[in-house]
């Protein structure tokens, strides 16, 4: 997988933890929420464990079923695009 990706995929698992948590904490203090689409959104684009991460530590909404649900077929579906990538070119040299 090439560096650059390798960077992304970090980046983009951090920044949406960091974003369920910032969203768990405004909840906590009633104040205005993150849109579930931003969040749901950080996860389809490459957050999908850091999202993961967030709903399991923060309890964030663990029985709505957009976040119960969506998010681990979310990440399912990042490994299987991974597993699909790796079978059809290998592991390039970083």
């Amino acid at each position: 997988m090439p560096q650059a990706v390798i960077y992304y995929l970090i980046i983009t698992n951090i920044l949406t933890f960091i974003a369920f948590g910032i969203d768990k904490a405004k909840a906590k203090r009633k104040k205005y929420r993150t849109p579930e689409a931003l969040l749901l959104t950080l996860a389809a684009i490459g957050g999908s464990a850091g999202a993961l991460l967030g709903v399991l530590l923060f309890p964030h909404k663990p029985l709505h079923p957009k976040f119960a649900v969506g998010v681990p077929l979310i990440l399912l579906v990042h490994i299987a695009i991974g597993v699909l990538l790796y079978l059809r070119f290998g592991w390039p040299a970083v």
